[in-house]
């Protein structure tokens, strides 16, 4: 049997539990509360802070996750959410900023409440294979030596109180022959990381585009995906509100146990309209605990 039918007839067959301490609607593990990366709205933060997030309250939205703070600072930042009842698990920092800015990262994460530092993008030359014309093997192993220095910010996050977290797109889905067979990126960092220190936020909408199977990488990796990005994809591949395409979200959530999830942030790229993107989409989640 190939090694997809046995994961398909694994979950069928209900060997995966569910993770404890979850509401539950419709026989399904639900999360306390559904989440908004807070770039999705970005035009509207950058406006108006204080509005922005009391609009997302008022949709229904619980948690957030934060993607630079426009202007205001921690405190200001952790008065907002306080007014509006909202809390801010994680926040995104890019790599120079958490090689050159720990500390100071760390000590606003404490005041603002996030638990994750989220590096979500590895930008030009951080990327290795960035310059082209590299060697599948010395492709790998780029992706080693960045595995040894994720799992070094996550000692540094772990020392700090915090949890430290990868975010996937869709480059690391690209496989490369290596020995006569297929290796990705991304099974990489996950096989060179330390479960203590590094975990993964699961770009759903990127890991599909890139190929990849969420239930695959769940059965494979079990207990490394902490969050996830709730994005949704259409046959063509465009990205659409969720519920407006065709990733299977029940399924996956189905999952959220073996997977370890834990926190469930929507988001959007670019939304013609970010307002009624992000209340498109938390209909559809809330719909789910019918």
């Amino acid at each position: 049997m190939d090694r997809r039918r046995f994961v398909e007839n694994s979950l069928g067959a209900g060997l995966l539990l569910t993770c404890a301490g979850r509401a539950t609607g419709g026989g399904r593990p639900l999360p306390e509360a559904w989440g908004l990366q807070l770039y999705t709205v970005r035009s509207l933060m950058a406006s108006d802070v204080e509005r922005t997030l009391a609009d997302v309250a008022r949709i229904g939205y619980g948690e957030v996750e934060f993607a630079g703070y426009f202007g205001r600072t921690p405190a200001q930042i952790r008065a907002a959410l306080d007014a509006e009842g909202l809390t801010a698990p994680a926040v995104h920092l890019s790599l120079g900023e958490l090689r050159t800015g720990f500390e100071a990262h760390a000590e606003a994460a404490a005041e603002v409440g996030h638990r994750y530092l989220v590096l979500p993008y590895l930008a030009g030359p951080e990327r290795p294979g960035s310059g082209g014309g590299e060697e599948p093997t010395a492709l790998v192993a780029g992706y080693r030596r960045l595995a040894d220095e994720l799992n070094r910010i996550g000692e540094r996050c772990d020392q700090a109180g915090l949890r430290f977290a990868y975010h996937n797109h869709d480059f690391e889905l690209q496989a490369v022959e290596v020995d006569e067979e297929e290796v990705r990126p991304l099974d990489v960092m996950l096989e060179n990381t330390d479960p203590d220190l590094v975990r993964f936020e699961i770009d759903l909408f990127w890991l599909v585009h890139g190929g990849g199977d969420p239930l695959d990488y769940f059965w494979r990796h079990p207990g490394r995906f902490e969050l996830c990005h709730v994005k949704d994809r259409t046959p063509r591949g465009e990205m659409v509100d969720v519920g407006a395409g065709v990733i299977d979200f029940e399924g996956i959530f189905e999952r959220d146990g073996q997977a370890g999830l834990i926190h469930y942030f929507v988001e959007h790229d670019s939304p013609p309209d970010p307002t009624a993107s992000v209340r498109a989409s938390y209909e559809y989640l809330a719909s789910l605990d019918g």
